[in-house]
């Protein structure tokens, strides 16, 4: 994509954020200089933002989330564990890997989903519903999982449809 197409197509997604190679972020919205913390307020804000590289144009949000992740697990309680984080190493390179991050994304998403209801009841019914949702996670992840691994199998020609 050239750099004039990358220019439109990032303003309709909101923020341009640039890196420069001296490791600092230009906030092109508000024309200063901002904080990887100012982007993890962005991230929270649900802003939609896009983080290219000053000298090569390249998208590298993804390079800066992962480093807003980073910093997050290293601050205090982990969300991801030891565990979870090599599971999810081995999973690249692997015939599912192109499965892996879909089922993340939408697990993560049911999670979310479940989250805005419990918070959307009043305290004492989110209590008394919090198992049944919590059943109801376990059940979306593992017809998601299901689909996923018989898809694949039908694409590798193990399974027929």
């Amino acid at each position: 994509m050239s750099s004039d197409n990358a220019t439109t197509a990032d303003e309709a997604i909101g923020r341009i954020i640039k890196k420069y190679p001296n490791r600092r972020l230009y906030d092109t919205s508000s024309s200063s200089y901002i904080a990887l913390a100012d982007i993890k307020e962005l991230v929270m804000r649900h802003t939609p933002f896009v983080v290219r590289d000053a000298k090569t144009g390249e998208d590298i949000t993804r390079s800066l989330l992962l480093q807003i992740i980073l910093e997050e697990e290293a601050a205090g309680a982990p969300i991801l564990t030891e565990r979870v984080l090599a599971n999810i190493i081995r999973f690249y390179g692997h015939t599912l890997q192109g499965y892996m991050g879909t089922y993340l994304e939408k697990n993560v998403q049911s999670f979310i989903d479940m989250q805005m209801q419990l918070t959307e009841q009043s305290v004492p019914s989110a209590m008394s519903n919090w198992m049944a949702l919590q059943e109801k996670l376990q059940d979306q992840m593992k017809n998601n999982l299901q689909q996923q691994t018989d898809h694949m199998l039908r694409v590798m020609g193990m399974k027929k449809s």
